[in-house]
């Protein structure tokens, strides 16, 4: 228990939304109140030559778009957020899956624009299997987008989540002129490309005074106080036990590229978001305040910086006390590691900690030791489960187009595909590398990355196959027959499981009613519970 005042103090969160609804934006803005940066990057724009600062691999400038989830960590009011922006692409959907498994909770961005999308509902679903507490924060409010109330019913059908209002917005588009916030009965106006230090908030506890007509006009001022009268008639002071259940999802609007309704969301974040949370182990459940360490490695990500060829493990701490220097127990290959240099992130900044709690994210240095979903302890037995590895949907064959480079090659396939954006299997037998994604982007990442990180230079053949199905058997016999009978179909991924590459959903259900004995699984998630 005597790690409880570290516990309250610390937020752990990620920013999810579909591509350019306006994540990486609202990144940088947390980032500007929390004091971290002194100017905000835009993600694209020919002018502004500064980029985002979460964006930090030479792709991610390129294409304006975010492929890996970046870790960042800041102080607002003394409490220490470490958040997460993770990509919207759906090609990277895997990534964003497993950074859910590290956070306590979310923030979903959704354009007012385009509404609900359909990147925003599949995230909605993880967030829905682990109940993880949301808000939304209703963006781009300074552009001609949808009505207000259209708005918060399509959210509430299509993601099935009912929602709170918590700021109220005047009118959109080139009208916008800014928000009240139920919570603290106050009036925020907008003005276009303001700094986030300039104070446009009017205190307004009662709505039925003039001085509302004064600052919206008249006609706004009616409105206001309509949907003020009806948003409070139906739906009253937010349940916050609702909300931390994953019930209920606060909602705020606002324009994060113009830094307004940002600080709203994030005061309301601050108050009312849940500390770090007990987490299921193979084993039992580990509560945040036990006194031993424990955590899990959520991400890894190679070259950080290509000169030095080095990898970095991100370690969500889940319980007691990470220290540098010290021995921890390495469960999957039961031996002890201890850190000399741990990190905590600013993007692509970091800075070497000599201690961290539970909800913290640490970088740790890797030379090959780690693997997504490995489990850190000081000495215990087991696993932390619920982090999935899914089922590829696209395959293609590797091929090397530089002969003597096959060495450096084989290295970059290793080491990209253990960050988890894409599998690599083995033909059983052979040595046919094929690359398994959940979408094509992925493969263009990869052949950049191996030339540019690697100096490999290759180019991929699509193969005919429809899903990726790990095998296990409690007959070893069935499992060796069924093999050696398919083995143009079998392949290993990297940690030497068996897997069964169907060529069509028909052929997949064939060969599982003649093979009753053998059960196929469509992630790997299995292989974690057998400690």
């Amino acid at each position: 228990m005597k790690y409880n005042n570290e516990i309250h103090k610390r937020r752990t969160f990620a920013i999810i939304s579909h591509p350019d609804a306006g994540k990486t934006t609202l990144t940088e803005k947390f980032l500007l109140f929390g004091g971290a940066i002194q100017t905000a990057g835009a993600v694209k724009s020919n002018k502004i030559k500064k980029h985002a600062t979460s964006d930090f691999m030479e792709i991610e400038r390129q294409r304006g778009i975010s492929v890996a989830t970046s870790v960042m960590s800041f102080e607002y009011k003394n409490i220490l957020i470490n958040l997460l922006d993770t990509p919207g692409h759906k090609d990277f959907a895997e990534d964003t899956y497993r950074t859910l498994t590290a956070v306590d909770s979310v923030i979903l961005v959704v354009d007012s624009v385009n509404g609900v999308e359909e990147q925003t509902r599949r995230l909605m679903e993880v967030c829905r299997m682990r109940d993880t507490p949301v808000i939304v924060f209703i963006n781009k409010m300074d552009r001609d987008g949808k009505n207000r109330f259209d708005l918060l019913e399509e959210i509430e059908n299509e993601l099935k989540i009912s929602l709170h209002p918590m700021t109220l917005p005047i009118n959109s588009g080139k009208d916008f002129k800014g928000v009240y916030n139920l919570h603290d009965k106050n009036l925020l106006l907008f003005t276009a490309n303001t700094k986030a230090t300039d104070d446009d908030t009017v205190s307004i506890s009662d709505l039925s005074l003039t001085l509302l007509d004064e600052k919206v006009g008249e006609k706004d001022a009616t409105i206001l106080r309509e949907d003020v009268e009806l948003v409070d008639g139906v739906y009253g002071e937010l349940p916050v036990h609702d909300y931390l259940a994953g019930k209920v999802a606060p909602v705020f609007f606002g324009s994060a590229i113009n830094n307004f309704g940002v600080k709203e969301m994030l005061d309301t974040f601050i108050r009312i978001a849940p500390v770090p949370r007990p987490r299921a182990t193979s084993v039992r459940e580990i509560p945040p305040t036990e006194d031993k360490f424990s955590g899990f490695i959520f991400k890894i990500h190679a070259n950080l910086d290509p000169k030095h060829r080095d990898r970095i493990a991100f370690l969500r701490v889940c319980s007691g006390k990470f220290e540098r220097n010290k021995y921890f127990h390495h469960v999957r290959l039961d031996k002890d590691v201890r850190f000399s240099n741990p990190y905590t992130f600013m993007a692509r900044d970091k800075d070497v900690i000599e201690e961290a709690y539970a909800g913290d994210v640490v970088g740790l240095f890797d030379t090959g030791n780690f693997k997504i979903g490995d489990t850190l302890t000081e000495g215990e037995d087991f696993y932390y489960t619920g982090i999935p590895s899914f089922s590829p949907e696209i395959f293609k064959e590797v091929i090397n187009k530089d002969p003597m480079k096959t060495k450096q090659l084989e290295k970059g396939l290793l080491q990209l595909t253990d960050e988890g954006v894409a599998q690599l299997f083995t033909q059983f037998g052979g040595n046919k590398k094929i690359i398994g994604c959940v979408g094509d982007l992925q493969f263009e990442v990869i052949q950049y990355r191996l030339l540019q990180e690697y100096g490999a230079s290759c180019e991929f053949r699509t193969m005919p196959y429809y899903k990726a199905c790990w095998i296990t058997s409690a007959d070893p016999k069935k499992l060796d027959e069924f093999t050696r009978f398919k083995s143009n179909n079998i392949a290993t991924d990297k940690d030497g499981h068996l897997v069964y590459l169907a060529q069509s959903e028909w052929f997949l259900n064939t060969e599982r009613s003649n093979n009753p004995d053998i059960e196929f699984h469509f992630t790997s998630e299995i292989h974690k519970e057998a400690v």
